[in-house]
């Protein structure tokens, strides 16, 4: 697969968790009795954005053309884009 395809759905997989994250913060005022846990998943969500973020920056520093698999394993390859599909076709108001 090629970084810049891996690239894309790394884009909306960080647009999904991006309004996962706002919608657990609005739900944190729902109700005394869940706001921790809107406020806790809120938090989590957060973190693996910034881990995305992060991963996208990586990416970006590779050529588009090139092929995934020349830079990382092709099981680890196989994994992250299994994980970002899965994370671009959950509903973000789900998490």
């Amino acid at each position: 697969m090629k970084v810049g395809d891996v690239l894309r759905m790394v884009d909306e997989a960080i647009a999904n968790l991006e309004i996962a994250v706002i919608a657990n913060q609005n739900r944190v005022f729902e109700s005394p009795q869940t706001s921790y846990e809107f406020a806790q998943r809120a938090v989590e969500l957060q973190e693996d954005l910034d881990d995305l973020k992060r991963l996208r920056e990586e990416l970006s520093k590779l050529d588009p053309e090139d092929e995934m698999e020349d830079h990382y394993p092709r099981e680890d390859v196989e994994r992250l884009v299994k994980m970002l599909d899965l994370l671009r076709r959950t509903n973000a108001h789900f998490y």
